[in-house]
């Protein structure tokens, strides 16, 4: 059995962590399995690499960001192998251009072009462990660049595809997925079986067990995922295709506060109106949240969400074009909550709606924004009330074991 397995960097922070995850794959190794590994920077290596950075300049420039941060988890490597090779475990340590990782030249964010697993399949043939740096690859130019947040997740699942392993692990610091944060809902229970759907959504709207990009690929290739605990044999959550018959009508209960509001009062309704504000937001690269839009006699409303971070680049943007969107005023919150409700039986369970906001309407908690899909309700409320709202919605639909 082949298995790829990932570490992410507290799995990883110290010697006795690493010593611990190498002491868990060498039982592993002892079934009989082969074994890929994937590691993230230890801890706050990045964090502090990037920091070093600025101590010499404030303009460092992607590419020698990538080029120095990158950095991180080639330690991590060969540390990981050190240990492997210290349990008896034949092991090698390989940077993205070892491992065949093609990827795009968008340094800070790049994407996974294709992977030549040639290294990778020889060091398997000989009996090694191969742990692989995550979270990088190399463009075109032989650049080393880093692919996004999470990226080290999204190596994972793609080094499981080209290989055709059997499954892909994710160990992290929590031993699965769970119907809400555990450090905020007290009572949330942990999924034993998730979609790649439901997962999908839970990752995209605030959940950050998974990165989005690793749950999409593994979904398009049908990649079995495990999420699972580094520090314990406890069974995780499998993430796969799940039939309709085993789906609950609602799987879990995020929140991102992360999140500012806009408004653009009074924009002319006529054929390109939205589109001059999705367009300018697409060319400043801001991703967008909840979005709304209303229409009333020859005028209406645009709302949306964006990061917080971005707020004062998009407020910037927007002011700038005020003559070419032909809004006539701008409103923002800055102090909102994303809470969202995920489920793929919600679209054929009737009265999901009426209990989220039963729930916010026992709590007191005023609703600013609703968005929906076939299997997630999405709202927004003031940041202050979004704890007591994601305790309200879970008791909800699971106090009575829904």
């Amino acid at each position: 059995m082949l298995i790829v397995r990932k570490y992410g960097g507290t799995s990883v922070a110290n010697a006795q962590n690493i010593i611990s995850a190498a002491s868990s794959m060498a039982k592993l190794h002892s079934d009989r399995n082969r074994l890929v590994v994937v590691v993230s920077a230890q801890g706050d290596t990045t964090d502090e690499l990037l920091a070093k950075a600025a101590e010499i300049s404030d303009d460092a420039g992607k590419r020698e960001t990538d080029a120095l941060i990158s950095t991180g988890e080639q330690q991590s490597a060969a540390l990981m192998a050190i240990a492997l090779r210290a349990q008896g475990l034949p092991a090698v340590s390989l940077n993205a251009a070892q491992s065949g990782i093609n990827a795009t030249s968008v340094y800070g964010n790049a994407r996974i072009k294709s992977i030549d697993p040639e290294r990778l399949r020889f060091e398997l043939e000989r009996g090694n462990t191969a742990v692989v740096a995550g979270f990088q690859g190399m463009n075109k130019y032989g650049d080393v660049v880093t692919i996004g947040r999470g990226g080290s997740d999204t190596t994972a699942v793609a080094l499981a595809v080209v290989l055709n392993a059997d499954l892909c692990e994710i160990c992290t610091d929590v031993d699965g997925v769970y119907t809400a944060d555990p450090r905020i809902v007290k009572n949330a229970r942990k999924i034993h079986v998730i979609s790649y759907d439901e997962m999908l959504e839970l990752s995209s709207l605030g959940a950050k067990v998974l990165h989005s990009r690793s749950v999409e690929m593994a979904k398009r290739y049908r990649v079995p995922l495990i999420v699972r605990s580094s520090f314990s044999d406890v069974e995780g959550t499998l993430v796969k295709e799940v039939p309709h018959m085993e789906r609950m009508y609602v799987s879990g209960v995020t929140v991102d506060k992360d999140t500012a509001g806009i408004t653009l009062l009074g924009v002319k309704d006529e054929p390109g109106g939205a589109y001059n504000v999705f367009s300018l937001m697409a060319r400043e690269g801001v991703s967008m949240g909840v979005i709304t839009r209303t229409a009333i006699t020859g005028h209406g409303d645009i709302s949306f969400t964006v990061a917080r971070s971005e707020l004062g680049k998009v407020l910037g943007a927007l002011e700038k074009n005020k003559g070419i969107i032909h809004y006539a005023e701008l409103r923002y919150d800055d102090r909102t909550a994303k809470i969202s409700v995920v489920g793929a039986g919600m679209e054929s369970t009737p009265g999901v709606a009426s209990g989220v906001f039963e729930a916010l309407y026992t709590a007191d908690i005023s609703v600013k924004m609703i968005s929906t899909s076939e299997i997630k309700i999405t709202i927004l409320v003031d940041e202050k009330d979004a704890e007591a709202a994601v305790n309200a919605i879970h008791d909800k639909f699971f106090a009575m074991g829904a």
